[in-house]
């Protein structure tokens, strides 16, 4: 190979190599300035956001549920990195067109502005065309830097011969024209680039810092709430509802550790004092709406309340216990003329609205029916945490949250089960869906390798507003043998429970099954979560040495 064919695929492999770097820079200016514009529209309007946004709403429910397993709580985060993932190899494959057709890149970056800004609007939650605005100015700008790097990069003319008589210009950034390949401007490229990158970053930190102080009104509200003595306080949790056995799930889960599951990216800051309820639709006689004042006014009811996800398979962790305390919901939706069905009330779905555009459908006739259904205000001693729900949420004992958990609420309409499906029903989860019978083994740990003598099998069962009337523990094949329960606080909680085993040397499965007061047993036919939540029972294989 001659010298002048090394070079020339020396140049072409950095004009390249810049020209997917210039790319890459364009997408980074476009998410800074989308970024910053966010923060004068709102969070919730960033590309990244209505992009993952959107792609949850129409993603299939299989895929979500698969994408609950496999990555849990995080399954938010590693949706913003694929997406981002996907947006670095576009912007560097739009870099490489632009080298040829710099219009052409530049319409590309263009283009995906286009495709936030649809998808910004096209929220349940969207605030109408200002929400656009965050992914067109960054489109512009990101397409404007392309276009100017794409600039930098184009062959410029071999020199010509100029006169004898006077010296030659100095060109350190050029080729020879010798190598058969014409230059492009190095310099004015890395100063360029040096450039938007760095005016990048400041633009996406400065929009960041933005956001994050953009809920401070929400914060404040959040911090000057004190939540009144409840008209109906909890009952003393019985003695010996706590097991002391290492490894099993505490009887209250602390705030930080309670699960959540929902398809916000962004966890909505909402301010208490401007915060209102609507309260409408069919057979509502008197249409209200309330303020969270006006709640922290009326009389507070305190429970102890399991709640769990549909999503949790068997097993799973999407479960925990919380003392909740807050309005009783049966009382206000009395208080606005509705009547349950089975008292001739025309609703029997009653449809809940969160603020970030989420609908849950609850059956009207379980809310009413004398359970301890509740706005809740707070959850264990203080003000709902914002992933929680603040300032107000649904809590209705004995449903699995998609139908009943609705955080951030600031609707809620009387409706029929044949004029409205919610969110989740229209992606063929049931319309109905009191929570299974259910049981797990926290203790020993799946693949453990206790020493041999007695060791202690522990974990919890729950059956909200049935309650938990048996649990047993099977080894291998053997007999079911009956557990040691807990002392039961109310129907509604969990139970925790224990069997001490006489553990042999080898391996061996240990499995558990429950019994709610119904006399129902929890079944051993495996479903997945879909449609109403999955059944089965919990197993653990363990090695005993």
């Amino acid at each position: 190979m001659t010298e002048r064919k090394v070079l020339r695929r020396h140049i072409d492999w950095w004009r390249t190599s810049a020209g997917a770097l210039s790319g890459l820079l364009a997408g980074f200016a476009a998410l800074a300035v989308a970024e910053l514009v966010s923060a004068a529209v709102r969070p919730e309007a960033g590309p990244v956001v209505a992009v993952g946004g959107a792609a949850i709403d129409r993603t299939p429910a299989p895929v979500k549920d698969w994408a609950i397993r496999q990555f849990g709580t995080d399954d938010k985060l590693v949706l913003q990195a694929g997406i981002l993932a996907v947006l670095a190899l576009l912007a560097i494959v739009l870099g490489l067109i632009a080298l040829r057709r710099r219009r052409l890149g530049a319409a590309g970056v263009l283009l995906f502005g286009v495709i936030g800004a649809l998808a910004a609007t096209g929220r349940p939650d969207s605030a109408g065309i200002t929400d656009a605005l965050p992914s067109v100015a960054g489109a512009v700008v990101g397409a404007a830097l392309l276009y100017l790097l794409a600039g930098r990069l184009a062959p410029l003319p071999v020199p010509t011969a100029v006169p004898t008589a006077a010296p030659p210009a100095p060109e350190p950034t050029r080729v020879p024209a010798d190598a058969g390949q014409p230059a492009w401007d190095r310099r004015g490229f890395i100063i360029a680039a040096t450039a938007a990158a760095a005016a990048s970053a400041g633009a996406g930190v400065l929009g960041r810092s933005l956001n994050a102080a953009g809920g401070q009104d929400a914060i404040a509200s959040r911090n000057g709430v004190k939540l009144p003595a409840p008209a109906s306080a909890a009952s003393p949790t019985p003695k010996g509802s706590a097991l002391r056995v290492k490894g099993v799930s505490p009887f209250m889960t602390p705030n930080e550790d309670f699960y959540r599951v929902d398809t916000a990216l962004v966890v909505p800051k909402v301010d208490a004092t401007s915060w209102r309820l609507r309260i409408h639709g069919k057979g509502v006689a008197r249409e209200t709406t309330v303020s969270f004042a006006e709640l922290l006014r009326m009389p507070l009811i305190e429970r102890n309340i399991t709640l769990a996800c549909v999503s949790n398979e068997v097993g799973g962790p999407y479960v925990g216990n919380a003392r909740w305390i807050g309005v009783r919901l049966a009382d206000l939706l009395t208080q606005c003329g509705v009547r349950p069905p089975s008292k001739g009330g025309p609703a029997d779905q009653l449809v809940a609205r969160s603020v970030d555009g989420m609908t849950i459908g609850s059956p009207v006739e379980d809310v009413m029916d004398g359970r301890d259904a509740m706005l809740a205000l707070g959850m264990n001693g203080e003000p709902l945490p914002f992933a929680h729900g603040f300032p107000v949420r649904m809590v209705v004992p004995g449903l699995y949250g998609y139908v009943s958990a609705c955080k951030w609420i600031k609707d809620i309409e009387l409706t029929t089960f044949d004029d409205y499906d919610p969110y989740w029903v229209k992606r063929d989860w049931a319309r109905e869906a009191p929570i299974k019978t259910q049981s797990r083994i926290d203790t020993p740990k799946p693949f453990a390798r206790p020493k041999a003598g007695t060791v202690m099998v522990a974990g919890v069962a729950w059956a909200q507003h049935r309650g938990i009337d048996k649990v047993e523990v099977r080894v291998d094949d053997g007999p079911w043998q009956r557990a040691e329960l807990a002392a039961e606080d109310t129907r509604d909680t969990w139970r925790q429970w224990s069997f001490p085993w006489r553990a042999t040397s080898g391996g061996h499965t240990l499995t558990v099954r429950a019994t709610d007061r119904t006399g129902e047993v929890q079944t051993e036919k495996r479903t997945r979560t879909i449609p109403d939540g999955a059944s089965g029972r919990h197993s653990v294989v363990i090695t005993v040495d």
